[in-house]
């Protein structure tokens, strides 16, 4: 488990129990409700106090959990048109990717690790990645991106809100989903009224 100096003993006890990413998911899933509150970025501190995440508060401490295990701490955002952005926190075995994320719909959490590359898990989610009015709205994809580049905002600890961290986000490049050729990035994609039913399964309004 790497060591963090600013780490209270609380908040060990709670990493030291995540001993595998489907762990982490576990933890997001049944502890941490889905933040509903306007304009929050929570750290990892602030997700286990509060006890509730959105997908960047998520990211955020599954990031921090998958660091405590000896992976880097990656995040990849989701790209989306007439949507939200998604983030996930990324982790490899064996050479392919998997991924660890909050969200308020079934389709956009847990991927097992079988993705030979970003592009792959990013497509994985493109059935599922809806709006209310189950259009179907990703559209791109960024790279990994390394959060220890934000070390020196002790972004693990603080108890402040880590706003930087998404707009960076919004800054890097990211690669498109759909080919460009025949207007496919603007064309406009529908659920099935069954996935779309059980996307929102559980869902807080």
């Amino acid at each position: 488990m790497v060591s963090d100096p600013h780490m209270t003993s609380g908040d060990r006890a709670i990493y030291r129990k995540l001993k595998s990413p489907a762990k982490i998911q576990d933890y997001l899933d049944e502890r941490i409700s889905y933040n509903t509150a306007p304009r929050t970025c929570f750290g990892p501190r602030l997700v286990i106090e509060q006890r509730t995440a959105h997908c960047m508060e998520g990211a955020l401490f599954a990031a921090a959990a998958l660091r405590m295990l000896g992976y880097e701490p990656l995040v990849v955002d989701l790209e989306a048109v007439r949507d939200d952005d998604h983030v996930l926190a990324v982790f490899r075995e064996n050479g392919c990717w998997g991924a660890i994320a909050k969200s308020n719909y079934a389709g956009l959490r847990f991927r097992n690790p079988v993705y030979r590359t970003i592009r792959e898990l990013a497509i994985s989610y493109f059935e599922h990645y809806f709006n209310p009015k189950g259009e179907k709205t990703l559209r791109g994809y960024s790279k990994p991106v390394n959060l220890s580049r934000f070390d020196g905002l002790k972004w693990m600890t603080t108890a402040e809100e880590l706003w930087p961290v998404p707009l960076y986000l919004c800054e890097v490049t990211h690669s498109p989903v759909l080919p460009s050729k025949n207007g496919a990035r603007h064309q406009r994609y529908w659920m099935d009224k069954r996935l779309y039913e059980a996307g929102r399964f559980g869902i807080r309004k």
